[in-house]
């Protein structure tokens, strides 16, 4: 995983585009942003940076913010376990449509 496809990635589990930034700082996203020893991860909100992580690669950078807001997304109801009938039974998947947390129905 890398800065050009962890939009992707995120966007397949539901975490919408405008909550994150990619090279750029923007207020009320989650940044990731090279710079001369790596790459930074971190929330900004009214121009002050929180939750900030420094990281050396790149790949270990965007699983790191990957992580963060997948694990937002399994909280909220969003992303989870698949119902009993759509586990795989021989290794392969059933299509399954995503649970929709009643907030967002």
């Amino acid at each position: 995983m890398n800065a050009e496809s962890i939009q992707g990635w995120l966007l397949a589990v539901g975490v919408p585009a405008e909550v994150v930034s990619i090279g750029a700082e923007a207020d009320n996203t989650w940044c990731l942003l090279p710079t001369e020893e790596g790459f930074e991860v971190f929330w900004r909100e009214q121009g002050n940076r929180y939750d900030w992580a420094a990281f050396t690669s790149e790949d270990v950078a965007c699983h790191y913010l990957f992580g963060r807001l997948v694990w937002a997304q399994v909280v909220r109801g969003a992303v989870g376990v698949l119902p009993q009938d759509t586990q795989p039974k021989d290794g392969q998947v059933k299509d399954a449509q995503p649970e929709v947390a009643p907030s967002e129905a």
